[in-house]
């Protein structure tokens, strides 16, 4: 027994056939889902799923905060962006550069919060002086 997995983004969309398990984490932990599996919703860690073809080969998902979506023996996920690759090695190498970005991202971010803050505050302390001389 088989199922039908389907990924996309913003920018791109996989289809697969045949799939015969699926292997991911959401915030109760890993689980694994087999065709016939009754409907389920969740939303995945950030992090690496799997899936096995028809053939047995495992596939590796790298994916950023996906929405995990199966019915009717249709596995859907949807993502921000997504990676995949049948080389372990390869895709964990292309998550930790993910990971990485993304946290100099939100450094930066924060950073910037930081300086219009100080900047609104600033400006009001100015203004307060102006109106209390």
């Amino acid at each position: 027994m088989s199922f039908e997995l389907r990924i996309q983004d913003t920018l791109q969309s996989e289809r697969f056939e045949g799939v015969t398990s699926f292997i991911g984490e959401d915030a109760s932990g890993s689980f694994g889902i087999l065709a016939g599996h009754v409907r389920f919703m969740t939303s995945l860690k950030m992090g690496l799923s799997r899936f096995k073809d028809q053939n047995g080969i495992w596939n590796y998902i790298a994916a950023a905060n996906a929405l995990l979506y199966f019915r009717d023996d249709r596995l859907e996920l949807t993502t921000r962006h997504f990676v995949i690759d049948r080389d372990y090695h390869r895709i964990s190498r292309i998550l930790q550069e993910q990971i990485s970005e993304q946290a100099q991202l939100l450094a930066q971010q924060t950073q910037s919060l930081r300086r219009m803050e100080e900047a609104v505050l600033k400006r009001l302390w100015q203004l307060n002086r102006e109106d209390n001389p």
